[in-house]
């Protein structure tokens, strides 16, 4: 699929390392209570085919539960783009590595709806904004 868009974007994703144990993590991220501690406020449940909403700062955002694997996976949509939010955990000892995988991004021209911004600039400030928000805020929580 991607081959046929050369000007497809690539997904954001990021790996860190927690010193948390996998449950630890799992819990905090496959919450509507967790998720608001270190994400955004939302009305989350763990359900496969679940609808539910994050409230971004561009208003609520529509979100589907694609996938739910505990403690391993949990994937969702996010809001009318066609992005996907992917959370893959694994243990390392006592350590959790989580990954965030961040897709479903049109070619780098296409303009995303509420912002009204070009997918280049909204990938390149969600990634940095994924950076600050899973190693930094998600890693204070779990790591407490």
């Amino acid at each position: 699929m991607k081959s046929n868009q050369s000007n497809q974007l690539q997904d954001i994703t990021q790996t860190v390392l927690f010193n948390a144990p996998i449950q630890k993590v799992w819990d905090t991220v496959s919450t509507s209570e967790g998720i608001s501690t270190w994400f955004m406020p939302n009305d989350f449940q763990p359900e496969e085919g679940y609808d539910f909403h994050i409230q971004s700062p561009f208003g609520p955002s529509p979100c589907k539960v694609l996938e739910v694997d505990a403690p391993h996976k949990l994937s969702f949509s996010w809001d009318t783009d066609g992005w996907f939010v992917t959370f893959l955990l694994k243990e390392v000892g006592t350590q959790t590595e989580f990954t965030l995988i961040h897709g479903g991004w049109k070619h780098d021209d296409a303009v995303v709806s509420k912002p009204n911004e070009k997918s280049s600039v909204i990938r390149e400030r969600m990634e940095n904004g994924w950076v600050g928000i899973v190693d930094q805020r998600l890693r204070k929580v779990v790591e407490e």
